[in-house]
């Protein structure tokens, strides 16, 4: 197994590969649990795997979640009874628009919250930030007895500043990480999803006795080999996520443009939703690559898996200054689960879980470093097929499998 630099406990038992029993439900009957998030439920791999284990170890399990268009207010997925109190487009342009419809949800999300702890009260509330504020959703479940968990996706601070170009010694940005600290007092456990940002946690808003690190590891009921469909000559290089600025999409396009005419098979197929989608539709246009890079939209989950494990070449292509030198990209394990090679970003947070040898970097925020990863994985079918191979003996170590057990242990410590 490949071995990755890291210092804090949690990360080294990860790769010890142990699989200890499920535990975390008290005896006694059943427990009711809930899952809130500013989220699709069916797309939001970190919310549902949660959920998933919760109810397959015995817990009665509720989701209060955002919904897409045409589904309906209430409906049933995988055994989560899902509320869908809220419409998501991710078509924000300013900070109001995008605190509004987050406050919007709080609202709903409280009242939901509430009237659901009256009638079947809930012995556990797992709240997934962003916005750390949510927490406070769960006043009344709290005070009815009920623990509550916030787990931090994404550092909301550095978030705001990526998203909204603020320093970081802003007004905004200070009134965000007071808004971090109280919402981390409130809660009963903190999990933060990366080891850089747990040690930033820890010296600014929470105590160590009440934070653990969790990464996204992939579920591998969904992100399992089934064997590719597709067999038409072509090859597809793939990014699915967010189409946020930070996510360096406009890099990996015209990384794209500069192969199109030595590779005339290859495609570059984007999915995903956000707020830079007209630009990269524009970019796209520009460059006369239409047919080429194609923007596919969102996708649940279980059917984004088949169209991962189709792909020929992953494509990460993160900037490494500010919130993405560090946020975590657990589409890097998604693709090496599913046997695809990728060519990541050399951020600050890759470098610090994976190596040469299993990923093939190219320098951060250069198109011209993207555009060679691409050229060498698609003429070199030996080196694609190393990484591979190096990345199945890595990603045993991580997988939420392997793993879960740190999430029944805190489910159990509440």
């Amino acid at each position: 197994m490949v071995n990755v630099i890291a210092t804090e406990t949690e990360h080294q038992d990860l790769q010890s590969g142990r699989r200890p029993e499920l535990r975390g439900v008290p005896s006694g009957g059943p427990r009711r649990a809930c899952m809130v998030s500013y989220s699709v439920y069916e797309s939001d791999n970190r919310v549902r795997r949660y959920a998933e284990t919760l109810a397959r170890s015995g817990y009665s399990v509720d989701a209060i979640a955002l919904r897409r268009k045409g589904q309906p207010k209430q409906q049933t997925v995988n055994d989560i009874r899902l509320f869908g109190v809220q419409y998501r487009i991710k078509n924000e342009r300013g900070k109001f628009s995008y605190l509004a419809k987050i406050i919007l949800f709080f609202c709903r999300s409280m009242l939901r919250l509430a009237w659901q702890q009256i009638k079947e009260p809930y012995d556990i509330v797992h709240v997934h930030s962003v916005p750390d504020f949510e927490v406070f959703a769960t006043f009344v479940p709290k005070l009815m007895g009920a623990k509550v968990i916030l787990d931090i996706h994404d550092i909301v601070p550095e978030f705001y500043a990526s998203k909204f170009k603020v320093s970081s010694g802003s007004f905004a940005f200070r009134s965000l990480v007071l808004v971090e600290k109280i919402s981390c007092w409130f809660a009963d456990h903190v999990i933060v999803s990366n080891h850089i940002w747990e040690k930033r946690l820890r010296e600014r808003s929470v105590p160590q006795s009440k934070l653990i690190t969790i990464l996204n590891f992939p579920d591998t009921k969904v992100f399992s080999r089934r064997g590719r469909s597709r067999h038409d000559g072509r090859i597809i290089m793939l990014y699915p996520g967010t189409l946020n600025f930070h996510q360096g999409l406009d890099i990996a396009i015209r990384a794209f443009s500069y192969i199109d005419q030595q590779i005339p098979e290859a495609e570059f197929h984007i999915y995903g939703s956000g707020d830079q989608l007209a630009v990269l539709q524009k970019l796209i246009s520009d460059l006369h690559l239409e047919g080429r890079v194609l923007l596919r939209g969102s996708l649940p989950i279980d059917k984004m898996a088949r169209v991962i494990e189709d792909a020929d070449i992953g494509i990460v292509p993160k900037r490494n200054s500010g919130f993405g030198d560090e946020a975590f990209s657990t589409k890097i394990l998604e693709f090496m689960a599913l046997g695809v090679p990728v060519i990541v970003s050399a951020t600050t947070i890759d470098r610090y879980y994976f190596n040469e040898q299993i990923v093939r970097f190219f320098c951060a925020n250069d198109d011209h470093s993207l555009a060679e990863a691409m050229m060498q994985l698609v003429k070199d079918r030996r080196e694609s097929l190393a990484l591979v191979h190096r990345a199945d003996e890595f990603i045993k170590g991580y997988t939420w499998e392997v793993n879960k057990h740190l999430y029944m242990d805190v489910v159990k410590s509440l």
